[in-house]
């Protein structure tokens, strides 16, 4: 069997044996017991300690269906042994290697980063790991030092990915006045969240915030977007970090923790994690900030729905919105001339970060309700106000830019929601739960506006990644999938190209089974696209435009 490489079918067991019976001649059984399949491997050779450390190899890369590669070792008669690992993958929890010979373990050993007992008795290990498995929470803090130690082998790519390809999806319009500027999106992933008992796949050392905030900062400063929309993000490293390092590359920003913060102590506070907005003072002024407070709106709008209060009220998640003008500097850039008379230009941004439980479809579909509704409100006063006019007849004359960690997948009520203006009231999300009498305050039309039963919001967005671009936006050992989004209003914006995934073979080949990585510093992957602005005509003279002035 030297230098064959077995492919090993993904099968669901319980019990997984591994046998070596006659000193001379070695075979190895791995049953699974639930499929009624066997895998027969026969060497010619006498059972090493090397060989014993292959097929711990074996076992590992077994468990995470990968190929995996046998070889022999030198001649040495040992004892016969049995490998029993209890409970099927990907939630085994005992590895029993109890009086197998063993002298080393391999690093690899630490991805099985779910078990929760390891024997290892009557084997002939090194005394400095006799001394960690001796620990209280020995096995814990054995797995930890594999996984540790791990780095630094060759089995883990020391190489960084490559770079993330650039995505063209449509040229400029070149027959009229625009204004380019990008955008990104990104769930930094918070240090109270960065846990081994959620990542246990990823090294302590490359979970820590002071290694990850580097990598973090530098995917940002790599992409130097003009708005920056961040989720996840610590009040203390908000102001102590981020709005720090970002005013040091031109950027000003705007920033509100979870609602649960004005109840704490100004020590818990710093930890309360929120939503955060930058852009670039050259290219942007503030005129106006916002916070939604979804537990707010959700009491305020109840209308008596028991639901309402005890699901979504319940849930202290937030977003925040930033109305920005245009510098003029910045539309007579893009345009390529002088632009006299031309009134200004909002963009309004929005960012938020939905309620994370799979199980509450419910309370992230009214969350969003209630974020575009309390946009909406927000482009509506500030038109009246600023007495701003529309273009081409919109209904709502300032395009919106809405980023978000939505928690939704692409066919949920959510994006269905946002992308095709509306849901019924009777959707499957709602999960039958009465949500309708308080629904209707958050419908475009009012609550007394005919809707034929669905709940809808006023304006046409559209995906910047759609038709599959990015396959996952979020990278776990046991999920991926696309939850993170940005949004863009239709017919005021366009997307002339957004950054395409990471390389899938490098995730292939490097065995990454799950984010955060010592290369990739967070459990999301950031969104960056590059939006196009249809600007007004200037001024005209008799129904002329005039040129601008060389």
């Amino acid at each position: 069997m030297k230098g064959e490489t077995f492919s090993i079918p993904k099968k669901k067991s319980s019990c997984l044996q591994l046998g070596s019976f006659d000193s001379n001649s070695v075979h190895f059984y791995l049953l699974s017991t639930e499929a009624s399949v066997m895998w027969h491997i026969h060497s010619n050779s006498g059972f090493t300690c090397e060989q014993h450390l292959t097929c711990l190899h074996f076992i590992i890369h077994f468990l995470f269906g990968r190929k995996c590669l046998l070889f022999h070792g030198s001649s040495c008669d040992v004892s016969s042994s049995l490998l029993l690992l209890s409970v099927s993958p990907p939630t085994h929890r005992e590895l029993l290697l109890n009086n197998n010979q063993l002298r080393v373990l391999p690093f690899e050993l630490g991805k099985l980063f779910q078990l929760h007992t390891l024997g290892l008795k009557g084997n002939p290990l090194a005394q400095e790991i006799l001394n960690l498995y001796q620990e209280p929470d020995g096995t814990r803090r054995l797995l930890n030092y594999l996984l540790d130690n791990l780095a630094g082998t060759k089995r883990v790519s020391t190489e960084p990915p490559p770079p993330r390809s650039w995505i063209p999806l449509q040229d400029p319009d070149r027959t009229r006045p625009t204004a380019l500027f990008s955008v990104m999106c990104y769930n930094v992933l918070c240090d109270k969240y960065a846990t081994r008992q959620l990542y246990g796949y990823c090294p302590p050392w490359a979970l820590n915030w002071d290694y990850r905030k580097k990598s973090i900062m530098q995917e940002i400063m790599n992409c130097s977007a003009d708005i920056i929309s961040l989720q996840e993000v610590e009040t203390e490293q908000y102001y102590n970090f981020f709005l720090v390092e970002l005013k040091e590359q031109g950027y000003e920003g705007f920033f509100s923790p979870k609602s649960r913060a004005r109840t704490m102590s100004e020590s818990d506070r710093k930890h309360v994690d929120g939503c955060a907005i930058f852009y670039k003072t050259d290219k942007f002024s503030l005129v106006q900030k916002h916070t939604v407070e979804f537990n707010q709106l959700a009491m305020a709008n109840s209308e008596g729905s028991e639901v309402m209060l005890n699901r979504v009220m319940t849930k202290d998640n937030i977003g925040v919105a930033v109305l920005l003008e245009l510098r003029k500097e910045m539309m007579e850039l893009s345009a390529g001339k002088p632009l006299h008379g031309m009134e200004k230009q909002l963009v309004l941004v929005a960012n938020a970060h939905m309620h994370w439980d799979p199980e509450y479809s419910d309370v992230k579909l009214v969350q969003t309700m209630m974020f575009l509704s309390e946009v909406k409100n927000i482009v509506d006063k500030a038109t009246r106000s600023l007495k701003l006019s529309s273009v081409s007849g919109e209904t709502n004359p300032i395009p919106l830019v809405l980023c978000a960690d939505l928690n939704s997948l692409p066919d949920s009520g959510v994006v269905e929601y946002l992308s095709t203006g509306g849901v019924d009231s009777t959707h499957k999300d709602f999960k039958e739960l009465r949500y309708i009498d308080c629904l209707t305050n958050f419908n475009c039309n009012g609550k007394n506006g005919t809707s034929n039963g669905r709940i809808t919001h006023g304006f046409k967005l559209k995906s910047a990644y759609e038709n599959g671009l990015m396959p996952y936006t979020n990278y776990t050992f046991d999920f991926k999938g696309i939850i993170d989004y940005i949004f863009h209003s239709q017919p005021l914006l366009n997307v002339l190209g957004v950054l395409g995934p990471l390389d899938p073979q490098w995730l292939t080949e490097n065995n990454i089974s799950g984010c955060p990585h010592p290369h990739v510093p967070s459990d999301h992957f950031s969104l960056f696209a590059q939006l196009e602005l249809i600007l007004p005509y200037p001024p005209s003279v008799n129904g002329i435009h005039l040129p601008g002035r060389r």
